[in-house]
């Protein structure tokens, strides 16, 4: 069964393509028809694409991998934002700073940078610097705030990368290819599906498409997430089964080397021949009273 119904893709208007002259030859097969001039998209195959997306963003996170959000345009700003945040992702709504993957290095410091401001405020430092000063560094902030909001958390590359309107965020799609980093994508008949891993034929400027889209895109990888969090459980009570096995293995040898090997001596096992010696001394010491007692004998007889 779909992931999602004809009914809701119709009432979101994910139908409804560019005007023809402004198509891209590539995307004819997933265009229905033409009607006043624009072409209408064939939503039987964005319901099957929206399934093998689903599938293969579920794999993504649930190896622990990461995905970006983007979408920068004003209709997906809002709805990226949410979805990336309800599934714990990054996101990118505002403006794309160029080398955002492919010089992340230098981002990390602008992000080091936002960070430092934001100590500086609550330390108290900002008290301690002029005022121009103060409305320099805040300035700066919210300006730095503005484009890294959604990126701040993010430590290493994404995994994955979802965007909307292909088009519209090419040098974000330019810099995912050079890194072999996967594209998911909402694509118009206006793009060219070449560049996208996993595309699903859509209208990228309304509104209500866009959400039930990204919505499923953001359940994958809830429901990855959970799968990676289960079989981290599992490495982990594998791994703990196996030291403890180990360490009982080791402990059962070190006892085995502790004890002493008894040697037989003339058929008799080595104890036997302590327990002779000490019935030896116990007989001597039996006989020793007899002697003594005869002796006694023989004197009173002279």
């Amino acid at each position: 069964m779909p992931r999602v119904e004809l009914t809701a893709l119709i009432e979101s208007g994910a139908h409804f393509g560019h005007l023809t002259r402004r198509w891209n030859p590539k995307m004819k097969p997933y265009i229905f028809m033409e009607k006043n001039g624009i072409h209408i998209i064939d939503l039987k195959k964005t319901q099957a694409a929206i399934d093998d997306a689903f599938n293969a963003m579920y794999e993504v996170a649930s190896k622990g991998h990461s995905v970006l959000f983007v979408g920068t345009k004003k209709q997906a700003r809002g709805v990226i934002a949410e979805q990336a945040k309800r599934c714990g992702s990054n996101w990118v709504s505002e403006r794309w700073l160029g080398g955002m993957l492919t010089n992340f290095t230098t981002i990390r410091k602008s992000v080091k940078r936002l960070q430092t401001i934001d100590k500086m405020e609550s330390d108290g430092t900002f008290e301690k610097i002029t005022k121009k000063e103060r409305l320099m560094a805040s300035r700066e902030r919210d300006k730095l705030r503005k484009v890294l909001d959604g990126v701040e958390s993010m430590q290493k590359m994404p995994g994955a990368i979802f965007i909307v309107d292909i088009k519209k965020e090419s040098i974000a799609v330019q810099e995912a290819i050079r890194l072999n980093i996967p594209i998911f994508a909402i694509v118009d008949t206006n793009c060219d599906p070449d560049v996208v891993d996993h595309l699903i034929p859509s209208n990228d400027d309304a509104v209500s498409a866009i959400e039930v889209i990204s919505r499923q895109m953001a359940d994958a990888i809830i429901e990855g997430q959970a799968k990676a969090k289960e079989l981290k459980a599992h490495e982990s009570a594998e791994k703990e089964r196996t030291k403890k096995e180990k360490e009982e293995t080791e402990d059962r040898s070190k006892d085995k080397k502790g004890r002493v090997r008894r040697v037989r001596l003339d058929g008799k096992p080595a104890g036997k021949k302590a327990d002779d010696k000490e019935e030896a001394k116990a007989e001597e010491k039996t006989e020793e009273p007899k002697k003594e007692g005869s002796e006694e004998a023989a004197s009173d007889k002279e």
